[in-house]
């Protein structure tokens, strides 16, 4: 059942997207040569606890620590360990914050020390996705919409999406309907009502998009081992548009 969010609602959700900022402002800086990727996750949950805020993830169906961090042909869920980043490393990191009972989800991905193109083109592409499948949208719109405006983007770029997870509903669950997929048909899903809130999270794949789980029963990777990206936000649908409760770009 999908449960549509009141203003007030709404407002909570917006003060929980303001402390995932300054999670992204803290942590992105941190992410350089020599870091390790639990130091990433401590300093994550440090700015999280300081503001009132808890961590989403951590103990969320057994998950250990406060955010995912997932390194090159990781596409989602990677475990913070004492691994350092080195030069040229993709970062995925996704985090999630509750407050005052209502959660909101997002995530980045950056290179570690380096330039690539191509790397940094796959990292572009999981993000321009996401924005330009916002920027299309129109009222009347249903879930897939969303998607196949995200898959068209992704796939005209040369790289392909995930199929095996996807984005959600969010608000007093970490995961609510509906499922918000990568990929599929305008015209087809939930319709887009005011105070729908959902986290839209593209997962781009250099090579092919087949993943599969590693044994500690977390990490997802590309099957290929070919790079990945990740890029999330909760957006909230209102009567005179959208709100992106999670964006970092100043408007």
């Amino acid at each position: 059942m999908i449960e549509l969010k009141s203003k007030r609602e709404i407002q909570l959700m917006r003060e929980a997207g303001e402390i995932l900022k300054k999670v992204f402002a803290v942590v992105e800086p941190l992410g350089v040569e020599g870091f390790t990727t639990e130091a990433l996750d401590a300093a994550a949950e440090k700015v999280i606890r300081e503001n009132g805020g808890e961590p989403a993830f951590k103990g969320y169906r057994g998950f250990p620590k406060t955010s995912c961090i997932s390194l090159n042909e990781a596409v989602v869920h990677g475990i913070p360990s004492a691994r350092r980043l080195k030069k040229g490393d993709i970062v995925s990191f996704d985090i999630g914050v509750k407050w005052k009972g209502f959660y909101v989800d997002a995530a980045r991905t950056w290179q570690v020390g380096a330039n690539d193109p191509q790397k940094q083109a796959l990292i572009d592409t999981a993000k321009q996705s996401l924005k330009t499948a916002l920027a299309a949208y129109q009222p009347g719109w249903r879930i897939g919409d969303i998607s196949e405006a995200i898959q068209r983007y992704v796939e005209e770029r040369g790289f392909q999406v995930v199929r095996d997870y996807a984005g959600h509903g969010i608000g007093r669950q970490l995961h609510e309907d509906p499922q918000v997929t990568n990929y599929g048909k305008a015209g087809r899903g939930a319709k887009i009502e005011p105070g729908l809130a959902i986290a839209i999270e593209p997962m781009v794949t250099e090579g092919h998009y087949a993943v599969e789980t590693l044994e500690d029963g977390w990490t997802v990777v590309t099957q290929d081992r070919k790079n990945a990206s990740h890029y999330e936000d909760t957006v909230v649908f209102t009567e005179n548009g959208f709100i992106n409760l999670t964006s970092d770009e100043v408007p």
